[in-house]
């Protein structure tokens, strides 16, 4: 996932605060690879089948993976989707149709891309990542510091128990949910994970949640197969807002750094002039 952090690091800047209620197509990150494709090139062919697949899938399942290699079997297309545990058939389809009209305003031309909404995840590619396991960090993030300065001994360890009963498996399955007084939290991880790829991910997520956010009153970290969230009173504290909005926050930051490098680049060159004619 190392080539997706680009944007990812450029998604998370933006922060807002959101209710527990949050829409499911909610802006959650976004990641591109750095390598393009040619556009009407067979690789395209080949993601724009895989894409479809993807879409035909969600009308029946809340995950599933798929290969594309109809055109060009030396470069197939590798992709899955991923609906939150507790969606309806029809509001997990919703969300993989949406997430499927914004790639191109997300990653246009690129050969690998992930993208992450409150209620479904996308991610196609051109490796085989179908399988394996991943617990690299995508994006952390921690709610504001409970009043008065931090939580008190009760509200932290109702925190730490309702995590653990995520992290342990207890729950069974790949979606989890936990509480613990006025404390709540969720797991889930890609379906394509066994058991202990599972487990061992959740634990890795709530390991960062409590080193990251040891006062916070909401947190999330989204690893590479899977995620972790907490929150308080019913009120979760995230990076996620109306989904057209954050898209635009997002590619402005992008648009602005890269047009930042541009003019350093310029400047340098033109100081390097400068000094070659000063020489002469």
């Amino acid at each position: 996932m190392s080539e997706l952090l680009l944007v990812l690091v450029f998604a998370s800047l933006a922060s807002l605060t959101t209710s527990a209620s949050d829409d499911y197509t909610g802006f959650v990150y976004a990641g591109c690879s750095q390598l393009k494709y040619t556009p009407g090139s067979p690789y395209q062919l080949n993601v724009e089948s895989l894409l479809s697949s993807l879409a035909s899938g969600a009308t029946f399942s809340s995950y599933a993976n798929y290969t594309s290699a109809s055109v060009v079997a030396s470069s197939p297309v590798y992709g899955l989707f991923q609906c939150r545990g507790d969606l309806s058939s029809s509001d997990c389809n919703s969300c993989v149709r949406f997430t499927l009209s914004q790639l191109s305003a997300f990653c246009p031309f690129t050969a690998g891309a992930a993208v992450q909404l409150n209620g479904c995840f996308l991610r196609y590619g051109n490796d085989s990542f179908v399988g394996k396991p991943d617990t690299g960090v995508l994006r952390k993030n921690c709610g504001p510091v409970a009043g008065g300065g931090g939580y008190n001994s009760d509200v932290l360890g109702m925190r730490d128990a309702a995590l653990a009963g995520l992290a342990s498996g207890f729950t069974g399955g790949s979606y989890r949910v936990g509480a613990a007084g006025s404390v709540q939290a969720m797991a889930q991880c890609v379906g394509d994970q066994s058991a202990k790829q599972c487990n061992d991910c959740v634990a890795a997520a709530v390991a960062q949640l409590k080193a990251a956010c040891a006062f916070a009153v909401s947190g999330d970290a989204y690893l590479g197969k899977c995620y972790a969230k907490y929150w308080s009173n019913g009120v979760y504290h995230s990076d996620t807002n109306n989904h057209g909005n954050q898209v635009g926050k997002t590619l402005a930051i992008i648009i602005g750094l890269i047009a930042g490098v541009a003019l350093i680049i310029i400047f340098v060159a033109f100081l390097r002039k400068a000094g070659n004619s000063g020489k002469d």
